[in-house]
């Protein structure tokens, strides 16, 4: 129903946001816990991908972290007698700079930087090595997939070139005493360290981005998913109610006019108002079964062109004296093409029956190769009374042929008149 129809155009309605839905057209917010699993990537990894700053500390990797490091130090420095033995200083060392990955999470660059330096007093002190580079790995993964490249880069950096130093510069005045410099030969293996901690984290930080993309396109599908089936069954529920309801109120007041002066005329009123409100209520059924039931085919079939000579009935019914005519040859329509049809000759002729002065229209149904043309005119002139229209009519009958790529034209005629013309493209439908 189009109020704007006395102006002769139509416009397409207001876009609404979207406030809700029912649960299978939520996206992946609203979602059940098991369809996370469709959104690409594993579950460890969208737990690690949603996780933000501030949402939690990481207490039981951390625990578990700061046990290893601790215990498998302790039996590196086995192995390592010329290195200083753990004493109280080498174990809180070892724990301060797992304690720091606490915060990882919420401050990884602080974090990083102070594990490296950690790190680094650790071996400056001459204790052995061993798992307390896991610390210095975790960190620095953090730092990466956090964002904060830059700031891992230095502290893997800093942490290298101040191990060069300690090994072959400071060691004459750093513990243990006497001990040699250090080979060079040991330097490839903790660069080849320090690359596979940033190779490492550097693919993390791609895939976790990866993740988060996929997921975003995915919930952004779901919502156009689900605005379209909205729309969708906007238009349906307008087309269906508009006929009727406008029959339904002309007739109403035919009848209250002639109630005293012709009963007999206002009870043909009444049993029109009776069997259009009984069309209108199975229609709504349908559509309602179908929201209730999405898999399930609908029980009776769809509307389509078959069903002219009763949508021209019901039109009479209101007063409306309408022409039909059919050029070409017919023929069979698909199902989405003829219910569009049917849909936009339906809102054409309840607009004829509010809006328009005349109680005459013509009805133009064109059969052309691969198109279907449709022409509904009324001689006008357009009434200024309010209808009681939505405004969306004619929005809903250019949406409609445009999911189909077809076109809408809705304007005034020269002469006064207002003609709604549609163009659909129609490929007879393929019998098996």
């Amino acid at each position: 129903m189009d109020a704007d129809r006395t102006h002769g155009h139509g416009g397409p309605p207001r876009a609404r946001r979207a406030q809700g839905g029912p649960p299978w057209s939520r996206g992946p917010e609203g979602g059940p816990p098991w369809s996370r699993r469709a959104q690409g990537g594993p579950r460890w990894a969208l737990r690690w991908a949603d996780r933000e700053p501030g949402t939690g500390l990481p207490w039981r990797s951390t625990l578990l972290l700061a046990v290893f490091v601790t215990v498998g130090s302790g039996f590196a420095a086995r192995s390592q007698p010329d290195r200083e033995s753990l004493d109280a200083l080498g174990r809180a060392l070892l724990l301060l700079g797992s304690a720091l990955l606490l915060l990882r999470h919420r401050h990884p660059v602080p974090v990083v930087l102070g594990v490296a330096a950690t790190t680094l007093g650790y071996f400056a002190a001459g204790y052995p090595y061993g798992p307390v580079f896991l610390t210095v790995a975790v960190a620095c993964f953090a730092a990466i997939v956090h964002g904060h490249r830059r700031a891992a880069w230095w502290a893997l950096g800093s942490l290298w070139l101040g191990h060069l130093l300690l090994a072959h510069w400071l060691y004459r005045h750093l513990p243990p005493d006497g001990d040699p410099p250090g080979p060079w030969t040991q330097e490839l293996p903790v660069a080849a360290f320090v690359v596979a901690i940033l190779a490492a984290s550097e693919l993390a930080r791609v895939r976790r981005e990866q993740w988060a993309q996929q997921r975003a396109e995915r919930a952004a599908a779901e919502k156009r998913r689900a605005d379209e089936e909205r729309l969708r069954i906007a238009r349906e529920l307008h087309d269906v109610l508009a006929h009727s309801i406008s029959v339904i109120n002309v007739q109403a007041g035919v009848g209250l006019a002639l109630l005293d002066s012709d009963p007999e005329q206002a009870r043909t009123a009444l049993t029109t108002i009776k069997a259009a409100s009984k069309e209108a209520l199975g229609e709504v059924r349908q559509v309602l079964a179908t929201l209730r039931a999405p898999g399930e085919a609908p029980r009776t079939p769809a509307p389509g062109l078959d069903r002219l000579p009763e949508l021209v009935e019901q039109a009479g019914s209101a007063g409306l004296t309408v022409e039909t005519v059919i050029e070409g040859e017919p023929v069979a329509l698909p199902p989405g093409t003829d219910l569009a049809a049917f849909r936009i000759v339906q809102e054409a002729l309840t607009n004829v029956v509010r809006h328009s002065g005349s109680r005459t229209a013509r009805v133009v149904i064109g059969h052309r190769p691969g198109i279907l043309e449709l022409r509904v005119d009324d001689e006008g002139p357009a009434t200024a009374t309010d209808a009681g229209g939505s405004g969306h009519g004619l929005a809903g009958m250019r949406e409609r042929a445009a999911a189909l790529g077809g076109t809408i034209e809705a304007g005034t005629r020269p002469d006064g008149g207002f003609r709604v013309r549609a163009v659909l493209p129609a490929r007879p439908e393929e019998t098996p």
